[in-house]
Formats: structure tokens, C-alpha cells, sequence
């Protein structure tokens, strides 16, 4: 502890991202990385940001991408909000929307960065009990006799698991009073969007990322759709903390992104494809996989401990994720690779449980 810092820092307990390691050789299958490279339009758009403009300030606004995301979803750029990866838009939401005297609800098992914005903000943040499947339950949500918001993943991580559009519906029908945020960071790999739904419920916030289905997670850009009174509120925050989150190399790398829908069509059906088959080969091979919607699966072995499998791994130069906290400290969170990184992983598994 430092005698210089100020109170508010002592009682913080920071989220701790996954590793990225330097090592040669390694098989990364532990941050839920796309595996394949970005549109060739996004590099074509960053050579030219680069050639003359690097000296200017970007656009406060960030106009094009925000017009490039409502053309993509069919809303209207008023209904957009942009920044420096949907941490920060989650961070600034937190603060503008979710931070209110009743609690604020959220899945016990989720994304970690959760209880750590509360932490910062001083929100009073109550978890709800994923059901025996590690699946989201509305109901549980509709019966909280105090709820001050509401945010989730959808699909959740770190299960992957998928909770309906309907479903969704039918929560912001029952809590049309409180602010809820949908955080939609994998929702490109096998769901469909909320954001359908906001015009419907101006109590609806939706999340997403580029990192994930666009590969550009190097970038760090991030936004959130809603109505227009929700975006007022992120803006107000941005404004009174950042006038320039997104730089113009990742405004002009997310238009690119946005507007190639064929590049992203290509490449997440192939994440798609690779994760079936993963599961399929990890089934054989003894493990119990959640049913995932999301880039990553998450599993577990009946008879052999996951810590022990992830150093095993580790030492074979293919490292995973592995969450040691209740109810989940036996399973694996493993991003989908190629299908030949995929394929590494499952025979260094299979000699692992045969050893």
C-alpha cells in the first residue's frame, strides 16, 4: 500500500485479463482470440490513415463508424455509442446507466469485469444463481424483489451458453423500469442480436465488440446500441472522461470491418464449423461440453482435474483457460483455434488421459 494513494484505490480489486504469453511455438487458445486475420479492406483503410493523418486529432464523434454500425444493424446513428472496446462502452454504462440505490443484477457465474466495476463505482451489485446447467434463468431476474438493473452476457461467458431472443423479450417486458444491458461480445458465433429488439424497449442497452468476430482486437473498439436517451447518458460520460477513446487508426479499421459483411461472414461460419467439430472430438474423448454459442467451448473431465490438464497442457506448449472459483474450478475454457490448432489440442489431451 501506498501513502500516496487515495482511499478509493485501497478497497479495488482489479480484473485480471488472460495471459499473453511470448513463447515460441505456442498454441493460444485462452483469450478468445479470433484465429484468422482481419478483412484485407481493414488493412488497405489503416495503410491510408497512416500515409498523412496521424498528426490530427480523430473525430470526437466518430461519425463514419457510427453510421457504418446503424447501416450494419438497421438503426440510426443516434442510437450509437462507440468506444475504446466494449470494456470501456460496459465501464461507461456501469456508471451512466446501472448505478442506482436498488441492486444491481447479475449471473454469479460471468464476466469477471463485472464485480470489478462495482468495486470502482460503488454499486451494489447482487449475483443470480445460473441454474444447474450454467444457464441463465428470466425468471429468477423477474422475481428479485429489488432490482435496480439488470446486465448479462448473452451468449455468457465464460459457459457460452445462449439465452433466447424471446427470453430476452420477456425480461425487458417484466422490467420495463429498470436499465438493462446485454453484453453481446460473442453474439456473431451462433445467436441473434438484441439489438432487434431496442426499439421495442427503450430500457435496452446492447453491447458488442469487434475484437471476437472481426478480428481486430488489437484495435480496441467497442459499441452499444439503444435509444437515443441511453446513448445521451454513455455520451456524457465519455465526454466528462475521454473526448477521444477511439484513435484513427481503430475508426478507420472499424468502418472497413463493419462494411465488409463477406469477410465476416466467411470467417465466423469457420469458427462455427471448427467449434462443432471440437466439441465432437472432445466428447469422444470423455469431457462433458456446455453447449456453446460463443467462440470458446467450456468443459470439464469426470475423472481428471482441470488444473492439473491446463499445466499439463501448458507444457506441451497449448495453453487454456482455467477459472479457480466456485462451481466452475473443473472446467476449461477453451477458445476455438483452426481446425489444425484445434486439432493439436485434442491429441495432446488424448495422450495426456492415456498417460
Amino acid at each position: 500500500m501506498n501513502p500516496y494513494w487515495s482511499a478509493a484505490v485501497h478497497g479495488l480489486t482489479p480484473y485480471v485479463p488472460g495471459e499473453q504469453p511470448r513463447l515460441p511455438g505456442l498454441i493460444k487458445l485462452n483469450t478468445n482470440e479470433n484465429p484468422y486475420p482481419p478483412s484485407p479492406r481493414v488493412l488497405e483503410a489503416l495503410g491510408a490513415e497512416v500515409a498523412d493523418t496521424l498528426r490530427l486529432y480523430p473525430d470526437p464523434d466518430a461519425d463514419r463508424l457510427k453510421t457504418a454500425i446503424a447501416a450494419h444493424y438497421g438503426v440510426t446513428p443516434r442510437q450509437v455509442f462507440v468506444g475504446n472496446g466494449s470494456d470501456e462502452v460496459l465501464g461507461h454504462a456501469f456508471l451512466g446507466l446501472l448505478k442506482h440505490e436498488a441492486p444491481l443484477l447479475f449471473p454469479d457465474v460471468t464476466y469477471s469485469f463485472y464485480p470489478v466495476y462495482c468495486g470502482l463505482y460503488g454499486i451494489d451489485g447482487r449475483t443470480v444463481p445460473l441454474d444447474g446447467d450454467f444457464a441463465i434463468r428470466v425468471d429468477d431476474y423477474l422475481a428479485a424483489p429489488a432490482c435496480g438493473a439488470i446486465v448479462f452476457p448473452n451468449p455468457n461467458a465464460p459457459t457460452g451458453r445462449l439465452l433466447p431472443l424471446a427470453e430476452i423479450d420477456r425480461l425487458l417486458a417484466g422490467r420495463p423500469n429498470v436499465p438493462v444491458v446485454v453484453d453481446e461480445a460473442y453474439i456473431d458465433f451462433g445467436g441473434e442480436s438484441a439489438i432487434a429488439l431496442v426499439d421495442r424497449h427503450p430500457n435496452l442497452l446492447v453491447v458488442q465488440t469487434l475484437s471476437k468476430s472481426r478480428s481486430l482486437a488489437g484495435l480496441r473498439v467497442g459499441f452499444g446500441v439503444g435509444h437515443a436517451g441511453l446513448i445521451e447518458a454513455l455520451e456524457r460520460v465519455k465526454n466528462s472522461f475521454n473526448s477521444y477513446p477511439l484513435d484513427r487508426l481503430a475508426l478507420a479499421g472499424g468502418v472497413a470491418a463493419m462494411e465488409d459483411r463477406e469477410h465476416f461472414e466467411y470467417t465466423r461460419r469457420a469458427v462455427m464449423a471448427s467449434r462443432e467439430r471440437l466439441t465432437t472430438d472432445l466428447t469422444a474423448l470423455g469431457f462433458d461440453v456446455l453447449p456453446s454459442a460463443a467462440n470458446f467451448i467450456f468443459a470439464c473431465h469426470p475423472d481428471r482435474d482441470a488444473g492439473e490438464l491446463a499445466a499439463a497442457l501448458r507444457e506441451r506448449s497449448i495453453i487454456v483457460r482455467h477459472f479457480r472459483q466456485p462451481r466452475i474450478e473443473q472446467f476449461l475454457r477453451i477458445t476455438v483455434g483452426t481446425d489444425g490448432q484445434c486439432s493439436t489440442l485434442t491429441a495432446a489431451l488424448r495422450a495426456i488421459l492415456e498417460a
